[in-house]
């Protein structure tokens, strides 16, 4: 007889080591998105940032540098979101990481 070493194919598992760095959402991430309105109009959030963070001073800052209007609304279960008139997300990216509120590796941009 001839011993002939079969690997028998289990189901993967993607999470598996996931438990093994502290469970999911070991990275805190800041989410960059895009909504769009009627017509031309569209709507930028940032979500996720630091609850410990002054965010109406970070909107003030981010409605004067980038000319447009703003606010901040509360969500039961996101939190604080920041939201921006029109498509402001690679102004906001850059603004945060320039301001060292985060590291450029923790910004999350969505949108088309």
């Amino acid at each position: 007889m001839v011993d002939i070493d079969v690997q028998i194919p289990t189901t993967f598992d993607p999470f598996v080591e996931a438990g093994e760095f502290g469970g999911t959402g070991n990275k805190e991430y800041v989410h960059i998105r895009i909504q769009q309105r009627n017509g031309k109009k569209s709507l930028t959030t940032v979500q996720g940032l630091k609850k410990d963070l002054s965010y109406e001073k970070i909107l003030k800052s981010l409605k004067r540098e980038f000319c447009c209007n703003g606010n901040v609304v509360n969500d039961k279960e996101l939190g604080k979101i920041i939201q921006l008139q029109g498509d402001q997300r690679k102004n906001v990216s850059q603004f945060l990481v320039n301001a060292g509120i985060v590291k450029k590796d923790q910004i999350k941009i969505h949108g088309f």
